[in-house]
C-alpha cells in the first residue's frame, strides 16, 4: 500500500503489455487478461458510435442495475436475480457465496440494498416497456476474475474475494454505485423526454444514498477501528477506476473536513478555508461527477481508454443492448 497509484498502474499495465499512441491504439484488456495471454499489436477501427434513443439509455442502465442486484443479492441470499425479472435468463454467477455479516447494521444495510436494487431493475423494465420498448435480457456476470484483476492492478494483493467477509463486502458494495450515480448523471443530458428524465433522476438519486451509506460506515469503521486497511483498499480501487473512466472520483478519508471561517463586514459574511469533502464523492463545486456511456464500458470492461473490446471485466460476454461498445 506504499505504492503511489501511478507505479501500481504502471507496473500491472507494463505487466499486460499495454500501449497506447496518439491517434491508434493498441490495447490488451486490463480486467480479465491473464499475464500469459498474448498481445496482438494491431491497429483497431474506431467504432462507429450507435444512434441512442431513450431506450437505449434506460437498457444501458439495466445492465449496471443488473450488476448490482445480482452481487447484493447472493451476497444476503445465495441466490441471484430471480429469472423472471431478468428477461427469462439464467446465469450462473461463479464463486459467490453468502456474506457472513457480523455486524447487525451492515447487514440491514445490505438486505436493503439487494431489495432496493432489485426494485430497480422491476421499475426500470416497467418503464422501457411503457416507453414502446424491449427491456433487454440479464447478460453473464463475473465478480471473482473481476474483482481478482481489480486487486492486482490496484496493488490491493494477488486476488480479492469481496464475499469473504463483511469489510470485504463494504469494498465490493461501494465499488458499484459511485459509478451508478456518474452514468446516470451523464446519461441525463441524453434524454429527451421529461418523463424520462424525471424516472431516471430519482434512480440517480438512490444510487447517491446508496454511495454516500457505504461510503460512510467504511469511514466510520476506519475512524473507530483506529485501523484504515479496508479504505486504504478502496481509495486504490477509486484511484484504478479513475484512471479507466476518465478521472470524476473522489477518494475517502476518514474524519471531516476543515470547517470554515468567516467574517461579517457591512452586514456580509464572508467564508473562507472551506475543505472539500472527505466523504461524498463530488466536484469542487460539490455537485456530482458525469461520465459519457464510454467512461463506464472502460470501467465495468475493465478496458483503458482507446480500447474498443465490447466485453470482460464484469461482463464476460459484454452488455445487452445498443450501447455496448466504447468509440473513445
Amino acid at each position: 500500500m506504499d505504492q503511489t497509484l501511478k507505479t501500481v498502474v504502471d507496473k500491472a499495465f507494463s505487466r499486460r503489455g499495454f500501449l497506447a499512441g496518439a491517434g491508434a491504439a493498441t490495447a490488451a484488456t486490463l480486467i480479465g487478461c491473464g499475464d500469459s495471454t498474448p498481445v496482438t499489436s494491431t491497429v483497431p477501427t474506431t467504432p462507429t458510435a450507435p444512434s441512442i434513443m431513450d431506450n437505449d439509455i434506460l437498457n444501458f442502465a439495466l445492465n449496471l442495475e443488473y450488476l448490482e442486484a445480482e452481487f447484493y443479492l447472493r451476497a444476503v441470499t445465495g441466490n441471484g436475480v430471480p429469472a423472471a425479472d431478468g428477461g427469462g435468463a439464467t446465469i450462473t454467477v461463479p464463486g459467490t457465496t453468502i456474506v457472513n455479516f457480523t455486524d447487525p447494521f451492515i447487514k440491514a444495510i445490505a438486505v436493503e440494498q439487494a431489495q432496493t436494487e432489485l426494485s430497480h431493475i422491476r421499475a426500470l423494465r416497467a418503464t422501457i416497456a411503457g416507453n414502446g420498448g424491449t427491456p433487454i435480457n440479464q447478460p453473464a456476470l463475473d465478480y471473482t476474475d473481476a474483482f481478482n484483476t481489480i486487486a492486482m492492478n490496484a496493488g490491493i494483493g494477488s486476488g480479492f474475494n469481496p464475499f469473504a467477509s463483511e469489510l470485504n463486502y463494504l469494498i465490493g458494495a461501494l465499488t458499484f454505485p459511485d459509478v451508478g450515480v456518474t452514468a446516470y448523471t451523464g446519461g441525463a443530458a441524453l434524454l429527451q423526454s421529461k418523463t424520462i428524465l424525471a424516472a431516471a433522476a430519482g434512480f440517480q438519486a438512490t444510487e447517491a444514498y446508496h454511495a454516500g451509506m457505504f461510503r460512510n460506515v467504511l469511514a466510520y469503521q476506519a475512524l473507530t477501528a483506529k485501523d484504515t486497511t479496508y479504505l486504504n483498499y478502496f481509495n486504490e480501487v477509486v484511484q484504478l477506476r479513475s484512471k479507466l473512466g476518465g478521472g470524476n472520483e473522489t477518494v475517502l478519508y476518514q474524519g471531516a473536513g476543515t470547517l470554515p471561517s468567516f467574517t461579517t463586514a457591512n452586514g456580509k459574511t464572508t467564508y473562507t478555508g472551506v475543505a472539500p469533502s472527505t466523504i461524498v464523492a463530488a466536484d469542487s463545486n460539490a455537485l456530482a461527477y458525469a461520465r459519457t456511456t464510454d467512461q463506464v464500458l472502460h470501467i465495468v470492461y475493465g478496458t483503458m481508454p482507446g480500447t474498443f473490446t465490447a466485453s470482460g471485466g464484469f461482463f464476460p460476454s459484454g452488455m445487452n443492448g445498443t450501447i455496448k461498445q466504447p468509440t473513445t
